[in-house]
């Protein structure tokens, strides 16, 4: 007799969850809420934001699971609609700050391969949160998720050079702020 819980099987959560049983959706939840909360993390500035993404993303797989192909992976789709969740959430966050996608504000953040291989996920994670809304997002959907720039573009209703551009700031952003991590270890070691 085994200790373990009885957890049912993802074809019969989901299957719950069409019939919006509460539990099947509080199953699904849990089952999903680190890998849900790993993606969601890489687009919000905060563990607060991410929080929020996810419960939006969960709150649209609950709504729309009737669309879900079952011959696809649910890993695949889940994470479909938290970058959508993502993606709604930040146009949100630019609607209420008349923020301009091109025009965001630069915030130091940093990059080199050698550094990034002495640093921890959370420090990479970190670094990436520290990027302004739009350089966080398109950084995210190319490097990240691998979408095309054409694909970025006509997800968030910009031109194909804002978001070659933005990458671009990105990248530079997450090398000064390497850079000035570097100087400062640099400095504490030599005192």
């Amino acid at each position: 007799m085994s200790n373990a819980p009885n957890i049912p099987a993802l074809t019969d959560i989901l299957a719950g969850c069409l019939r919006n049983h509460r539990k099947s959706q509080e199953l699904l939840y849990r089952q999903f809420y680190g890998y849900a909360m790993s993606v969601c993390l890489r687009y919000a500035p905060t563990r607060e934001g991410a929080l929020e993404v996810l419960n939006d993303g969960f709150l649209k797989v609950f709504t729309r699971l009737d669309q879900y192909d079952s011959s696809q992976p649910f890993k695949g789709w889940l994470r479909r609609i938290l970058i959508n969740a993502a993606i709604d959430h930040y146009r949100q966050e630019v609607r209420h700050q008349h923020d301009d996608v091109e025009k965001a504000e630069q915030v130091a953040v940093s990059g080199t391969a050698d550094a990034f291989s002495q640093l921890s996920h959370e420090e990479l994670l970190g670094f990436v949160q520290r990027l302004s809304p739009a350089y966080r997002l398109v950084f995210n959907l190319y490097v990240m998720e691998g979408f095309t720039h054409e694909e970025i573009a006509g997800q968030l209703g910009i031109s194909v050079g804002a978001s070659k551009s933005n990458l671009a700031r990105a990248r530079e952003n997450l090398r000064q702020l390497l850079k000035h991590i570097n100087y400062d270890e640099y400095a504490r070691a030599n005192r």
